[in-house]
């Protein structure tokens, strides 16, 4: 399954509108598009459920959350498990960096002990309301400690519990290829372009036998470069219309948003 990332519902509409199966909420691009700051564990609990509340209430994919840490310790977890559900997440994913985590492809990450991991990981297994909410383990020590620690810590996450696991930033196609090949449980990759792991196509991948392809932050990096595109034409012309072929519609902007469905809501409840 091919699944993009969304940092808030608008994007999240986008990608139900063009008929992907899921929806990832990228803990990198929340960081990025609400704070205006890198993907080095500045985001909070509070802020990652209001997002996720939000694309809750304006798409019906399943939404799977980048929970980066748990934000703390296995008491943490918990929490951040019941949170997340509550807020209409259908998955999240917890991973072993040491506090202030950075992204899984910046250099000079760290991981927490495998026993410490193993603790988050049954917590966040024994609070869940619902069986049907995944846990997707993931492991960072690929760039600490080399692939075959990360297989073998990936191995203790499924032992702990987990439903999915997901080692990231593997950094050769044999990497890649061999994941799910040691692993008994289904294995979630991320694509990065400009990253660490190498591209590799989604039919490659399925053939690999990967259950998830994630590409994270593709709609906001999109977005950035529509935004650049957008306003550098009204900074060079002074205005900026529809059929400059920079911008959406006024009218594909308000279907997004069902502002039809509010005109008939606001009708409905008139009093006038």
């Amino acid at each position: 399954m091919l699944v993009p990332g969304a940092a808030d519902a608008l994007a999240a509409r986008v990608i139900a509108g063009l008929g992907f199966e899921a929806v990832y909420i990228t803990g990198a691009g929340v960081t990025n598009a609400l704070l205006g700051v890198p993907d080095l564990g500045f985001i909070s609990l509070p802020e990652l459920a209001q997002q996720t509340s939000a694309i809750r209430e304006a798409v019906d994919l399943p939404i799977i959350v980048d929970a980066d840490t748990g934000f703390g310790n296995a008491l943490n977890a918990r929490r951040t498990v019941q949170v997340l559900e509550r807020a209409g997440a259908n998955a999240i994913q917890i991973e072993d960096q040491a506090f202030p985590k950075r992204c899984g492809h910046f250099s000079g990450k760290q991981v927490i002990s495998a026993d410490e991991m193993m603790a988050k990981i049954r917590a966040a297994v024994d609070v869940r309301k619902s069986e049907d909410f995944l846990i997707i383990a993931r492991t960072d020590a690929r760039a600490e400690h080399g692939f075959d620690a990360a297989i073998d810590r990936a191995q203790q996450w499924i032992e702990a519990g987990a439903d999915v696991t997901f080692v990231e930033a593997p950094e050769s196609i044999d990497e890649v290829r061999r994941i799910p090949s040691l692993l008994r449980v289904p294995q979630v990759i991320n694509m990065v372009p400009g990253g660490k792991t190498p591209l590799v196509s989604a039919a490659e991948l399925a053939s690999m036998k990967f259950a998830m392809v994630l590409y994270a932050n593709a709609a906001l990096q999109g977005a950035i470069l529509g935004m650049q595109a957008a306003l550098m034409e009204l900074k060079a012309r002074g205005s900026l219309d529809e059929s400059s072929g920079k911008i959406a519609t006024f009218g594909e902007r308000q279907r997004l948003v069902q502002k039809a469905l509010f005109d008939d809501l606001e009708r409905k409840y008139s009093t006038k």
